[in-house]
């Protein structure tokens, strides 16, 4: 009895390592896997808001002197650097679910429960920030004098803050598709896998 307790137990040891290996292979699969998706996505939008600073300098290189002493400009600046090392530690994240070092469930639990917590994060910060660049615009002419603000100024307070509710809107609407597009999906389908692995 004792001995066929053991054959069946040395039996089903080997298919759930098996299952566990399959697993792990389908989440880190280097171009397909959700793992490698999330990553790809995180670079994308540190190399985004690296280059955006960058692309606004170029775009306003006849204005060069006015755009390095608008405190607009850097409040941008330090906005995508802020940006960019958020969406780093995300990275890291990510990186860190490809490790195999102890309990490999559990570790893939806990950094995908942390990964949602920041894209929560995430979708309560974007509208706060825009919020901020919204108020920056409307206290801005009367610390600096631009005339693109300016002429912002002149229009109709209806049309500019029917303005900033259409953007504020929008950019709900976007963010939410695009988080959901190039994270949250994947974020769900590790977390089927991860629900399929033994202990």
């Amino acid at each position: 009895m004792e001995l066929d307790d053991l054959k069946r137990s040395w039996k089903e040891q080997p298919v759930e390592t098996t299952k566990n290996t399959n697993i792990m292979e389908l989440i880190q699969h280097k171009s397909r896997g959700p793992v490698a998706a999330l990553k790809r996505g995180f670079r994308k939008q540190m190399l985004i808001m690296l280059l955006m600073p960058g692309f606004i300098f170029i775009t306003n290189s006849m204005n060069a002197e006015g755009l390095l002493r608008s405190i607009l400009f850097w409040s941008y600046v330090v906005f995508c650097l802020f940006a960019v090392l958020y969406f780093y530690f995300d990275y890291r994240i990510a990186t860190r679910m490809e490790s195999m070092e102890g309990a490999v469930k559990a570790n893939l639990e806990k950094q995908t429960f942390l990964l949602e917590k920041r894209l929560r994060w995430k979708m309560i910060g974007l509208p706060i920030i825009t919020l901020f660049f919204i108020l920056l615009l409307e206290v801005l002419p009367y610390v600096q004098h631009y005339r693109m603000l300016n002429t912002w100024h002149n229009l109709s307070p209806l049309i500019r803050f029917g303005a900033y509710g259409l953007l504020l809107l929008l950019q709900y609407v976007a963010s939410r598709s695009i988080n959901e597009r190039k994270f949250g999906a994947h974020l769900r389908h590790l977390k089927e896998l991860v629900k399929e692995m033994r202990d």
